[in-house]
């Protein structure tokens, strides 16, 4: 049985999914992959790209001697999942993905961008700056990991990496869970991408936001685990 890979999303880290990761290390291999320049992961990067963070898992699984994996992806994560499974396909067995914004446009990208100043952070949710500030200390400083988030966005808004013909060639399972309270992706536009997958289901997950600490996780371990399992 391969093991599952979870990654984290945009401005997290690691241990943003140790909590998923306890719930399904009961009966599976769960490794979890801190990407480049988050957390306690330095990166001499001046820029964040998803193809850095594919050859990032790429670097995991040959490290930890793993040939094949079932990922799971959080927001950003997700879109790091789908785009190996894509240019991979033999690394990955099956794909779950939640909150992963999979609709990129420049005025989707600028929405998202306009909530990453550190000084507004600072001043209108202190609580959350001293989070980004604990999580970050080995990546350079949380407004780092700030601007170059709200780079790869203003990026992906431009160019999509992850477009139709790309999820097109996806071949693996793939469920895509979107919470129904989800501010920053919407059901909608996950059941546009999962159309566009040949063997891709939806889940709309009750009562759910997008922050990944606001989410009931026995729920979202249940959701892997089943899907997983069947695949």
């Amino acid at each position: 049985m391969e093991p599952i890979i979870l990654i984290h999303g945009a401005l997290g880290c690691g241990p943003q999914v140790a909590p998923l990761q306890a719930l399904l290390s009961a009966n599976r291999d769960v490794r979890v992959l801190e990407l480049e320049g988050h957390g306690q992961t330095p990166s001499e990067l001046n820029q964040y790209s998803i193809e850095r963070f594919a050859q990032n898992l790429r670097d995991f699984m040959a490290a930890e001697a793993i040939d094949r994996a079932s990922l799971f992806g959080y927001s950003m994560g997700g879109y790091v999942a789908l785009y190996v499974a894509a240019e991979q396909p033999e690394m990955v067995t099956s794909i779950v993905t939640l909150g992963t914004k999979l609709a990129w446009t420049p005025d989707s990208a600028a929405r998202e961008t306009s909530r990453l100043d550190p000084a507004t952070i600072r001043a209108k949710v202190p609580k959350f700056a001293d989070q980004l500030e604990r999580r970050h200390t080995g990546a350079g400083g949380w407004e780092l990991v700030l601007a170059k988030t709200a780079s790869l966005m203003t990026q992906l808004g431009s160019r999509p990496i992850v477009d139709a013909a790309l999820l097109g060639r996806i071949q693996h399972p793939v469920r895509l869970m979107v919470g129904d309270r989800d501010a920053v992706v919407s059901v909608d536009e996950t059941i546009a991408a999962m159309r566009g997958m040949r063997r891709a289901e939806l889940a709309v997950l009750p009562s759910t936001p997008h922050p990944l600490e606001q989410v009931r996780m026995p729920l979202i371990a249940s959701m892997v685990r089943d899907f997983i399992d069947a695949t």
